[in-house]
């Protein structure tokens, strides 16, 4: 049996798989980081729902600074969306990823395929 050879055309797709691949990790490692920093902040939310006073801390750095709940709430909240509207882009991004994996996972294959074709004739 002949053995598969690498055509340059083989190798660009490998290449192609390839970042393909670290792009889709990028953007895995991307999207569980934003949803750990959402955990964070829902948390923090309830947190401030039971707390009575008005007046609250916020770590900024090393520092607490005190705060107004309500202000601190709304800082939360709108850090959230931000946050909602990063996960849904790269929601997409992964999507896109993934059928461009795919495409050229099928292409690999045919090219494969029409190797052993030859080899066998």
């Amino acid at each position: 049996m002949d053995k598969i050879k690498i055509t340059p055309e083989t190798q660009q797709i490998l290449m192609e798989l390839q970042a393909y691949q670290q792009q889709m990790q990028t953007v895995l490692i991307q999207k569980e980081t934003l949803n750990i920093q959402n955990m964070e902040i829902d948390k923090a939310l309830e947190e401030l729902g039971k707390i009575k006073d008005e007046d609250v801390f916020k770590a900024v750095g090393p520092i607490l600074i005190k705060s107004d709940k309500e202000k601190l709430k709304k800082e939360l909240s709108e850090k959230k969306e931000t946050i909602d509207l990063r996960l849904k882009s790269l929601q997409k991004q992964e999507n896109r990823m993934k059928e461009k994996l795919e495409e050229s996972q099928k292409k690999l294959e045919e090219i494969l395929k029409g190797q052993e074709k030859k080899a066998t004739e």
